[in-house]
């Protein structure tokens, strides 16, 4: 009997960990974060068994997504400013907001040579197209912008901007060619320390302000155990190696 209740008992714990094991966990993606986050979620799921459920876009509208009630459980912007106002609606748990990420920004052409190491093709303006995210809405669309006025280019390039919803889709116009160069996230560009493909000017950070992007966890999900574990699974050693890999600094803070 006592060995009977033993097994029991195991079954019982079996099942209850399975259920664990089983759950997901539902998470909104800044757009330009979406390689690492891949990398992430791959090694978050093998450590832990748990499955995320992952949504990639513009930070904007996911904002306005969670505004309105849809069941995402963590949020990872590409800014602070939306999860910061999350956390004022009480939509967001403010002590869990985080910078996992401090962005880079990139000018980049897809064909060899035609952006060097000190963007020259900016000064020379030997392009037809130069794409940008919206400055209003995409803070690497903003940063873009201040390097062009500390350069004292924006006045004299400006009729030649193509300018996309987010860092996502000013990507796709120079992959596709709509645009022959264009600043887009170095972690679009950049994949273990390398260069994908084509040619592309880092911009030194002193260029434009930092562009912080936070974490935050949001109310519904405040008592959930597997959302807590992976912002602990984003702040640890792990998860900042990936970042890097992919041309981020990583805050100290963290």
């Amino acid at each position: 009997m006592i060995r009977i209740r033993q097994i029991g008992l195991l079954l019982s714990l079996l099942s209850g960990l399975s259920t664990a094991v089983a759950e997901q966990l539902s998470i909104a993606v800044a757009s330009n974060f979406t390689a690492p986050m891949r990398e992430i979620a791959l090694e978050f799921e093998k450590a832990t068994g748990h499955q995320l459920r992952i949504s990639y876009g513009s930070s904007g509208k996911f904002f306005a997504q969670i505004s309105h009630g849809a069941p995402f459980q963590v949020f990872l912007s590409a800014d602070q400013a939306k999860p910061a106002a999350l956390c004022d609606a009480g939509l967001a748990v403010p002590a869990s907001q985080f910078s996992y990420a401090i962005g880079a920004l990139a000018l980049w052409s897809p064909e060899s040579n035609t952006v060097d190491e000190q963007g020259a093709i900016l000064r020379t303006g030997n392009f037809n197209k130069l794409a940008i995210a919206n400055p209003l809405l995409a803070p690497y669309g903003r940063a873009a912008v201040e390097v062009l006025k500390r350069l004292k280019l924006d006045e004299v390039t400006r009729e030649k901007w193509v300018t996309g919803e987010n860092i996502a889709q000013t990507y796709q116009y120079v992959s596709t060619g709509n645009a022959e160069i264009g600043f887009v996230a170095v972690s679009q560009v950049i994949e273990k320390g390398s260069l994908k493909s084509g040619s592309a000017w880092i911009l030194p950070s002193e260029l434009y302000s930092p562009i912080k992007q936070d974490a935050v966890l949001l109310t519904s999900a405040k008592d959930n155990q597997v959302a807590k574990a992976f912002i602990a699974y984003l702040k640890g050693s792990e998860a900042q190696e990936i970042i890097r890999a992919y041309g981020y600094n990583v805050a100290e803070t963290n």
